[in-house]
């Protein structure tokens, strides 16, 4: 058996082109969704994410604008333009790109992030209406894997559902939707007893560890649906040639680095039923996911 591959990408993009109509509907009200980015310091990988979510709204016509701020900047200085966004009236949705600079309280920049216009879904009013099934935002990459697991016909409802990993930005809110997806969700974590059988109990197994190639063909069930949430970047050839198959490996040996998931690809393919690639799986989705919370929130507020 070789998994199906669930392809974020034209997800994603089916995704955005629904919204088109909707943001059209909305700018004929006079009404033009709006974005506010706050980026501090220089994490480049903090840089490629903005990069790209600013161009998704670029293709939808989405406004937007970024406040940069160097790693040096204070707490109040963040805060100040969290303030501000949460005031005006042009600007729908306030995300705020972690991780910030050690400097700055991010728990005190978040808290003054308007629930209203919070559509990374982090504040903790919005976690709390997810606990009771009253969703206003919820954060993008679980709703993103929740929308591709509907979108290709995968059933939740009965199944088993193993998560590995309980951060708040995709282990425990995507535990909560499989839940509320009447799923019975296991949640492990490092400190979880002989995991591989954990694991492998579940039908759906969604992979959020952060730590390159760690889920293997002994941690997944026979038949089993294996989202990759990870995103890592690889640059020793010894590890490439452990996590890459032929093709990609010879990508590699051009680049001299390459992104790879939380999941063994090479040996997890011949086992689950269905995988998501990284890149091109889960990472679309969870912009796709913005895109549509700005546009929830522009309609919210108009």
């Amino acid at each position: 058996m070789t998994a199906g591959l669930l392809d974020g990408t034209a997800t994603a993009k089916a995704i955005k082109d629904e919204l088109r109509a909707e943001i059209e509907a909305l700018r004929a009200r006079g009404v033009r969704p709006g974005l506010g980015v706050v980026l501090a310091g220089d994490n480049p990988a903090s840089a490629v994410y903005v990069r790209n979510k600013t161009r998704a709204c670029d293709d939808l016509g989405i406004h937007h604008e970024t406040a940069l701020f160097a790693a040096t900047t204070t707490t109040e200085e963040v805060a100040a333009k969290v303030t501000e966004y949460a005031r005006r009236g042009d600007i729908h949705g306030i995300l705020v790109q972690l991780p910030l600079p050690a400097g700055v309280d991010a728990g005190r920049v978040l808290a003054l992030v308007d629930p209203a216009k919070d559509v990374d879904g982090f504040h903790p009013e919005n976690l709390g209406r997810l606990v009771q099934k009253r969703p206003r935002f919820v954060p993008c990459t679980p709703a993103g894997i929740l929308e591709l697991l509907e979108r290709h016909g995968i059933a939740v409802a009965g199944k088993r559902a193993v998560v590995l990993g309980r951060s708040d930005i995709v282990g425990k809110p995507m535990a909560l939707l499989l839940m509320h997806a009447d799923a019975t969700v296991t949640v492990c974590h490092s400190r979880t007893r002989d995991l591989p059988k954990v694991t492998r109990e579940g039908d759906i197994l969604v992979a959020a560890i952060g730590r390159p190639g760690f889920v293997r063909a002994e941690h997944v069930k026979p038949g089993a649906v294996v989202i990759d949430v990870g995103i890592n970047r690889v640059e020793k050839e010894e590890e490439a040639r452990d996590l890459l198959d032929e093709v990609r490996l010879a990508d590699f040996a051009r680049k001299g680095t390459a992104l790879v998931g939380d999941v063994h690809a090479p040996s997890v393919r011949d086992v689950a039923s269905a995988l998501t690639p990284v890149p091109g799986g889960v990472g679309p989705l969870t912009i796709a996911m913005l895109m549509k919370n700005t546009v929830k929130a522009a309609r919210l507020g108009a």
